[in-house]
């Protein structure tokens, strides 16, 4: 495989908290295929992983806390990246997501609405603060890519998944709406992945997740695509490749998307032989 597809480019990685967040594999495969990254966590996350690791890896690059609900945050986060690169950037991954209601263990049909404010804010508005950021600095150069991290449950019910279906939702309606702008004013993409789930520190606090990714599992043609796979993915949107890919939902998901019922599935409710 071609290890330069991001050569000279620079780009912002959100939300990495240890090695086994898909954006950890982003910034190190964004590092691999030739790119200079910056990395950005709030500073409670920072504290909670081990972020600092990660640097070290991807040649000494700064992290520079940030809590993606400000926008002063958000503004020193993007004004110290161009002062570090001494220029524009050329992509950046919004990989953020938290629910107060889901980790608490309310029902969907019981929020506590003041959860619900901060789920909306950290998991989808968080997007719009950071476009329009980068839109009112002049940040990001001519066919710069934004990519955010999303899941089915914004298009499906899974009962589990609670208010972050609602956030997803939002995310992905931000993608579009502010996609539309940006790529009128200045060539810039914005898409949403939505990825299969996947062994997170933030997805494994889902209830019955592992029962779900074995039924995802099984419900795939491809099966689950993990998050190697998927930071694979983002570096193609990141690079030249994509150019005219925007303001798209890009499922990556081994096909479980589109795929009504397996026969692995089907097997599991075949009735017993007497």
């Amino acid at each position: 495989m071609a290890q330069d597809l991001l050569k000279g480019k620079k780009g912002i990685i959100f939300g990495a908290l240890n090695d086994m967040s898909i954006a950890w594999k982003v910034a190190e495969q964004a590092v691999a295929h030739g790119a200079e990254i910056v990395l950005t966590n709030a500073p409670i996350a920072m504290r909670m992983g081990t972020i600092n690791e990660l640097a070290a890896k991807c040649n000494n690059c700064p992290v520079i806390p940030a809590d993606a609900t400000s926008e002063e945050d958000i503004q020193k986060l993007f004004e110290g990246s161009m002062e570090h690169f001494g220029g524009k950037i050329d992509f950046v991954l919004h990989s953020i997501g938290m629910s107060p209601n889901v980790r608490k263990g309310r029902h969907y049909t019981d929020l506590n609405y003041k959860f619900l404010q901060t789920t909306l804010d950290v998991s989808a508005i968080s997007l719009h603060k950071t476009l329009a950021t980068a839109k009112k600095l002049d940040a990001l150069n001519d066919w710069g890519s934004v990519v955010a991290l999303t899941y089915i449950a914004a298009q499906r019910t899974f009962p589990d998944y609670g208010d972050m279906a609602d956030a997803k939702s939002l995310l992905e309606s931000i993608t579009r709406s502010f996609g539309y702008h940006y790529g009128v004013a200045n060539k810039v993409r914005v898409n949403t992945i939505s990825q299969s789930p996947t062994i997170t520190t933030a997805g494994s606090g889902v209830k019955g997740f592992d029962e779900f990714i074995a039924y995802s599992e099984s419900m795939s043609p491809l099966g689950n695509a993990d998050a190697l796979a998927c930071a694979d993915y983002c570096i193609t949107m990141f690079s030249d490749l994509t150019r005219y890919v925007t303001m798209q939902n890009l499922f990556h998901d081994g096909g479980f998307s589109n795929t009504g019922v397996s026969m692995d599935v089907i097997s599991k409710f075949a009735p017993e032989e007497k």
